[in-house]
């Protein structure tokens, strides 16, 4: 027995002393001081190199090329000389608050100045927006935390089987939004990001314009452009005209008429959720956050096809301005990045709206 237990006792010390000496190499050296940090949430392969999912422009064009190991979420950070750090969530939203948990959380980073740019692409309503269009959300809507009988089920007096939390009927008032169902971003900071990049240029096509043809809507047939626009995010992937018109007034409903419901993503809340603990915890500034999603597919069908058989073309890699989207994202984010890192020394301290009235 004697020698069966000191291998495991001496295996114990070893472990000990590692992860001492460890907390005392990150005790003597200062955080590393990130200034913006670009969240994205889906991969196709490889960082680089291959068919790109959100990561990959920044990581190539930015030149992100130092990785930092991050076991506990779901990808390595990455960062460059500038200050300028980028994150793989994975998807979903338990993907996403784990990960910028994990990351808020690790001691060889300072994001007490840090900028957070959550920049995907996204669903888009053919009312409000095109494809290959981007905006900047002010309101984050989550739109799982709900109640939900089948639609065969629903009261021919209801508009939709979803109904709030603690109500008993869709869209009962008052509205009441519990801790995790609305998030109200930094208006002067979007509008700010959103009047630095509405003149950006988007690349439109003749495929495009085709795709858009198909569609009715009052945004449908404009070329792609920068808009300021409200987000339901959701892990269910939803489809079809009437979930459309569910979301624009899910939107109305929690943010008493003040929200404009443009895209539709999966992860967001997550991240927000985690981000909001972080601020409480002292390790970011929630005046600092941006929610930037570009149009890569609408969220209904078009003209003459049932949502069905619309849904079943609707795959990752394969919308119709999939990688419009992907360029939109990192060409207006990038704008932004690039804004406040060339006058660091400013917005470190003053947020842009006070920097620019």
């Amino acid at each position: 027995m004697t020698r069966r237990i000191l291998p495991h006792f001496a295996r114990a010390l070893f472990t000990g002393a590692f992860f001492a000496s460890c907390c005392l190499v990150n005790a003597q050296s200062a955080p590393i001081p990130v200034k913006v940090v670009i969240v994205a949430m889906f991969e196709l392969g490889e960082d680089t190199g291959d068919k790109p999912g959100e990561l990959q422009y920044w990581v190539e064009r930015d030149h992100l090329d130092h990785i930092y190991p991050l076991p506990a979420a779901y990808h390595a950070a990455r960062m460059n000389d500038r200050g300028e750090m980028a994150i793989l969530t994975g998807q979903g939203t338990a993907s996403a608050a784990s990960t910028i948990m994990a990351l808020g959380l690790d001691p060889r980073f300072d994001f007490s100045h840090a900028y957070w740019i959550i920049a995907g692409i996204a669903g888009g309503s053919p009312d409000r927006i095109s494809l290959g269009s981007a905006a900047w959300a002010r309101w984050v809507i989550d739109g799982d935390l709900a109640y939900e009988i089948d639609a065969r089920e629903i009261p021919p007096d209801w508009s939709t089987g979803f109904i709030p939390l603690r109500k008993t009927r869709p869209f009962e008032q008052p509205a009441v939004a519990l801790p995790g169902q609305l998030y109200e971003l930094n208006a002067g900071l979007a509008e700010w990001a959103f009047t630095l990049t509405k003149d950006t240029p988007l690349a439109d096509s003749d495929k495009l314009k085709q795709v858009r043809s198909n569609f009715d809507g009052a945004a449908a047939q404009k070329p792609p452009f920068v808009t300021l626009g409200d987000e339901v995010s959701s892990s269910t992937y939803w489809h079809g005209k009437l979930f459309d018109a569910w979301a624009a007034e899910w939107t109305r409903y929690f943010t008493a008429d003040k929200g404009n419901f443009a895209t539709t993503a999966m992860e967001d809340t997550g991240t927000l959720q985690s981000l909001h603990f972080l601020a409480n915890a002292g390790r970011i500034d929630l005046s600092r956050i941006l929610v930037l999603r570009t149009v890569s597919n609408f969220d209904r069908q078009p003209r003459g096809m049932t949502a069905s058989e619309s849904l079943a073309e609707q795959r990752v890699g394969t919308y119709s301005a999939y990688l419009p989207s992907l360029e939109a994202a990192y060409v207006v984010g990038h704008t932004v990045v690039n804004e406040l890192l060339t006058n660091w020394s400013k917005y470190a301290v003053a947020l842009p709206q006070q920097s620019h009235p």
